[in-house]
């Protein structure tokens, strides 16, 4: 039975968007501590783990979220490893936010200064003390902006979970429509949504960006 869009179907949506801020959540998280591996695996002066981690970017970046959805979903279940699209989507994500977070964070690391790290040395600093103490909170106020403009492309990124069948915003949207064959208003909707969650990613980035800039 065909039914018209209501209030109830925009609260489903507003319920479906907290697994789509929770998923882009855990790849932050997974993903941001794999990438500090990666950045860290970049700048070390030690080149087979350079080339470690520049193989591991280029072969994330080089391949299709979509494939690599479709790996974790369709592909570990043919050697035994069952799991759920939660749990599909959220290794998916993370290991494709680690490789743009460490090229992001490698970018951001380099683009301190080289005389910082001498300064650090003539101190007597070993290179994990220059790292962390001297670089890293350079780095970090460098990082704000790219690293919440990738967020709002991770935010974007999880509707590609609805072909593994993961109900969040997008797949929310799609059961709104079969059932109210009403697409127009269903996805505007969900547009308005992610608008509303990706603006706020970016004005927070801006406030975050004045207070490091302050403090500076």
């Amino acid at each position: 039975m065909i039914r018209e869009f209501g209030g109830t179907d925009i609260v489903y949506l507003v319920e479906a968007a907290r697994w789509t801020l929770l998923l882009a959540l855990a790849a932050t998280v997974g993903g941001g501590l794999l990438g500090i591996v990666v950045a860290v695996l970049r700048v070390i002066p030690f080149k087979p783990l350079n080339w470690l981690a520049i193989a591991w970017i280029n072969l994330i970046q080089g391949t299709p979220l979509l494939g690599q959805l479709f790996v974790f979903f369709f592909g570990l279940p043919l050697v035994g490893l069952s799991v759920d699209a939660w749990t599909a989507a959220a290794l998916s994500l993370s290991i494709y936010a680690s490789a743009f977070f460490g090229e992001i964070w490698r970018g951001s690391l380099q683009s301190v200064s080289q005389r910082q790290w001498e300064a650090g040395a003539a101190l007597g600093l070993t290179y994990a003390q220059r790292l962390g103490h001297v670089v890293l909170p350079q780095a970090i106020r460098i990082s704000v902006a790219p690293t919440v403009g990738f967020l709002v492309q991770l935010v974007k990124n999880t509707s590609l979970t609805a072909l593994i069948g993961f109900v969040e915003l997008t797949r929310a949207s799609q059961i709104i429509s079969g059932a109210t064959f009403a697409p127009l208003p269903v996805y505007l909707t969900a547009a308005a949504i992610y608008f509303v969650i990706c603006f706020s990613l970016s004005q927070l980035a801006r406030m975050l960006e004045r207070r490091l800039h302050v403090a500076r």
